[in-house]
């Protein structure tokens, strides 16, 4: 698959502590040795205690992973605009946009980084566009783990801050970077997401049957390769934007503002 404004590769389906010596000669006093046991005791409680406030009240579960580069930067992109499902934007926009996206596809990384935050903040903040985001897997078996897990994402509300953390730390394509940890540390990097409910949503019924829609409304669009963009007007026809190649924000823009009537 190519990269930039080039055609896209259709797809069909990256010091050991040394041990205390005692001192010959030397014996500590009762009181000393008393000292130090109630304090071994008072840096117990608090270890456990940072780890009980640590792991409490946020309801998520207690992960390992570690937030990921840019999830600050991605958080604000998302801010303060809403999202049920898999769309983002107010209900009522005038203008639609579906995306069919494979969170392995480095020219979904390039159109979902350089050419939707202009088109978000243009139209999508702005209440005149709202995207529905349709997450395929047509790389190979990594994409459909990832996709369970936007679905998941979905679920909570957060699935396009999941797709967009992805695609800022994506990998090689089927290089084995999309895995459970990587699930799991993008959970853990978007604020409010429990992350154990969405690692046990990936494998739960309501995610298998989004995903068999997808297929099927995919088909139906006559996906070939990704990503595949279609706009226009809310209730009415979508058209796909440049078919076979990537959109940049100018072929966005003019199909947009067709929708709107502009």
């Amino acid at each position: 698959m190519t990269s930039g404004k080039q055609a896209r590769r259709q797809r069909q389906a990256q010091v050991a502590r040394p041990p205390v010596r005692s001192t010959e000669g030397r014996r500590a006093s009762p009181k000393v040795l008393l000292l130090a046991l109630l304090g071994l005791v008072g840096l117990a409680v608090a270890i456990v205690l940072a780890v009980v406030f640590a792991g409490g009240g946020s309801g998520s579960s207690s992960t390992s992973a570690t937030t990921l580069p840019d999830a600050n930067v991605i958080a604000q992109q998302f801010a303060g605009i809403p999202q049920r499902g898999n769309v983002l934007g107010k209900a009522s926009a005038p203008a639609t946009m579906v995306e069919y996206i494979d969170l392995q596809c480095p020219v979904c990384r390039s159109f979902e980084t350089d050419v939707m935050p202009t088109i978000i903040d243009r139209y999508v903040r702005t209440g005149k566009l709202k995207v529905e985001a349709r997450s395929v897997a047509i790389i190979g078996p990594d994409s459909e783990l990832g996709r369970r897990a936007m679905i998941a994402a979905d679920e909570q509300n957060r699935g396009f801050n999941f797709a967009q953390l992805l695609y800022f730390n994506q990998g090689a394509e089927n290089g084995g970077w999309l895995d459970d940890s990587m699930v799991a540390a993008a959970a853990t990097s978007i604020p409010g997401v429990n992350v154990k409910a969405l690692q046990d949503a990936m494998n739960s019924s309501s995610v298998a049957d989004q995903a068999k829609t997808y297929d099927q409304q995919a088909q139906a669009d006559g996906l070939s390769g990704t990503p595949l963009v279609l706009v226009g007007k809310t209730g009415g026809k979508l058209t796909a934007v440049t078919p076979g190649l990537e959109p940049d924000v100018a072929a966005m823009t003019a199909a947009i503002n067709a929708a709107l009537g502009e």
